[in-house]
């Protein structure tokens, strides 16, 4: 017994001497090394260290994302399919290690003694009795095979863990940009029943002049067509608002909980904070996609180093040390010790290319996973990109429609008295109608706009991560 733990302890050392892996190193940052210095003012807030509850100032919201985390079923698939790769790993892993199996045996033979007396057996019955504990065919790693499909499937598992984190703030991020819409939406909607109302009063007195003979059909067929404008846009909006209610019951994994805190308008949204962008290269470490990324180029250059193994003998060990004798009284006796030892080699001759074929597999699948990486990364930059952006052409958007909408409401009311007072036709009215309630339509999707783009700025520099409030 000791013989065999020996042997086998000696060939554990002895085993995984060579790694034939390429070294694994980050390839070179395919971004510029910083962002546009336009549109990035300095910011005082890491994302990466906030959670998604410290950085939505509205506490449905962040009701509907904790909802979303625990019952999406996309995400529980995520997450079941961390546990499937951390087993993965567990049984590559187990293969560095002999595995040890105890065993023990009884046996009873009869065996014929060729002539003997009338009426006597004729035979001999013997007994063997066997207990011990065995190594079966443990490959002696001396090339790195096994270390390195051990390495590649953890390298999987954490790619997987980290795709499941991504796939977390992706969910952040849907659940955040449905809300906004399903909130610009219900404010389209109020816009568009208060315009409907006016429009109904304004076909109203058009009617009455109309009746009265002081002005012509003309004004009222435009009042009509006014009216029906408000109404399509009503309709279009309330359906609007039931796909988005529908498409937030997905993400929340069933149906919106009743008994949530109250909304906030879009114009109290804001928290506030400014996120510090930092550069590219911090992208590398907050970002789970690019961290998943980066571990499947390492699965990939392990499998490369598993492949050139193959080109090596392969040496197995199996042994075996326990007790034997003939009388079971006996079998744990100092006399009754017993051992085996066998090492094998195989050492592949021809096998028709496949070999190599497999290290050109591998070899060619470390190039897409450089590539993939590449494009994660550069993925990453031009999603920051786009937010810093966002962040300050849509906030002087926003402060530019503000200004229009007032300017609009001045001219609507301006056309209204100049009609009332026989100054101007109905069409002036109808244009400066028009006019301003484009304008109010395009004010409340900027709004919306500008929400989301801070969402996906937030998210893109790593935020929400930390979860609750």
């Amino acid at each position: 017994m000791r013989r065999l733990l020996t042997v086998s302890l000696s060939a554990l050392v002895l085993s995984g001497c060579v790694n034939m892996a390429p070294d694994h190193g980050r390839p070179e940052l395919a971004t510029l090394p910083t962002y546009d210095a336009d549109y990035r003012p300095d910011g005082t807030v890491v994302a990466s260290t906030l959670s998604y509850g410290e950085w939505f100032a509205d506490q449905r919201l962040v009701a509907l994302i904790e909802t979303a985390a625990a019952n999406n079923r996309d995400l529980v698939a995520a997450t079941a399919r961390i546990e499937q790769a951390r087993a993965q790993y567990r049984i590559e892993d187990s293969r560095r290690l002999p595995t040890a199996v105890a065993n023990a045996s009884a046996t009873r033979s009869r065996t014929p003694v060729g002539t003997v007396q009338p009426g006597a057996d004729g035979s001999i019955t013997s007994d063997r009795f066997n207990v011990g504990v065995g190594v079966s065919a443990f490959e002696l790693d001396f090339w790195g095979r096994v270390a390195n499909l051990s390495e590649a499937a953890r390298a999987q598992y954490l790619a997987v863990e980290a795709n499941q984190r991504a796939f977390y703030l992706s969910l952040i991020a849907d659940t955040a940009s449905t809300y906004f819409e399903l909130l610009e939406t219900e404010a389209q909607i109020r816009l568009a029943q208060a315009t409907l109302e006016s429009r109904q009063e304004g076909l109203r007195i058009a009617q009455r002049r109309l009746d009265a003979g002081v002005t012509s059909a003309l004004p009222f067929r435009q009042a009509e067509t006014l009216l029906t404008t408000a109404e399509q846009q009503l309709a279009a909006e309330r359906l609007a608002e039931a796909r988005l209610r529908n498409q937030l019951a997905v993400l929340v994994g069933g149906a919106i909980p009743a008994n949530l805190p109250q909304s906030l308008p879009m114009t109290a949204q804001n928290n506030g904070m400014t996120l510090d962008a930092g550069t590219p290269s911090d992208l590398l470490l907050v970002r789970p996609d690019i961290q998943a990324a980066e571990e499947q180029l390492r699965a990939a250059r392990a499998n490369i180093g598993a492949a050139r193994a193959a080109f090596f003998p392969t040496i197995s060990l199996t042994g075996n040390a326990g007790l034997a004798s003939s009388d079971l009284g006996d079998l744990f006796g100092s006399d009754g010790f017993s051992w085996s030892f066998g090492p094998s080699i195989s050492l592949p001759i021809f096998d028709w290319g496949a070999r190599e074929a497999n290290l050109d597999l591998a070899k060619a699948r470390e190039v897409e996973q450089i590539a993939i990486y590449d494009k994660t990364v550069q993925t990453a930059f031009r999603e920051v990109s786009n937010g810093l952006a966002g962040r300050r052409w849509l906030a002087e958007q926003v402060t530019a429609l503000e200004k229009g909408v007032a300017a609009q409401e001045r001219l609507a009311r301006l056309a209204r008295l100049r009609y009332r007072e026989g100054v101007a036709d109905y069409l002036e009215v109808l244009d400066a109608e028009r006019n301003l309630f484009s304008a109010q339509q395009q004010l409340l999707t900027t709004r919306r706009a500008y929400l989301q783009n801070g969402t996906t700025l937030f998210v893109a520099l790593g935020g929400g991560l930390g979860g609750g409030r």
